[in-house]
């Protein structure tokens, strides 16, 4: 028997959903082969999995903009624990996403040569990596893949420059 724990905060959508008396039970799937096979399903809610979201943060470069436990960029919202309390309302977090998409894209091509896409499932991830104070506190820097931390130095070089240049 396969047994799964579920992110509280997959039971939390799923209680929300619900409550908000959509007709068809959600369904919970572990990832998009689940997601396909769930026929019927007026919603589909993927089980979350937080420390691949803690690798995902790094690894696309959320970090360059984003700062989590004294690590990263300015330039975003700051998911330190002393800025950001929580609790984690993902609906939220992609609205906010879509509405700075524009810069956002901007941003991401020219420190990255390209714009970081997500799938679905691995928003779900970070979501859960930031809704965990244990995690964003075990963060490091020597998570962070080097192509990324070449780019937050190339970032950091550029603001001392323009600060130079305002002084």
């Amino acid at each position: 028997m396969k047994i799964r724990r579920f992110h509280p905060l997959a039971v939390s959508l799923t209680a929300l959903v619900a409550m908000a008396g959509i007709a068809a039970t959600p369904v919970l799937a572990a990832d998009e082969e689940e997601e396909e096979a769930a026929t019927g399903a007026a919603i589909v809610i993927p089980v979350m999995n937080a420390e691949h979201g803690r690798e995902l943060f790094a690894e696309k470069g959320c970090v360059l903009c984003h700062k989590v436990n004294g690590i990263g960029g300015d330039d975003a919202e700051s998911f330190d624990d002393e800025e950001f309390t929580g609790p984690i309302n993902p609906f939220h977090l992609a609205a906010k996403m879509w509405e700075h998409a524009q810069p956002m894209i901007a941003e991401q091509q020219e420190e990255l040569g390209e714009q970081i896409e997500l799938s679905g499932q691995e928003l779900a991830d970070i979501v859960a990596f930031l809704a965990s104070p244990e995690l964003r506190a075990g963060f490091t820097e020597a998570m962070i893949p080097e192509r990324i931390r070449e780019a937050m130095k190339h970032e950091e070089e550029e603001s001392e420059e323009e600060e130079a240049g305002e002084h």
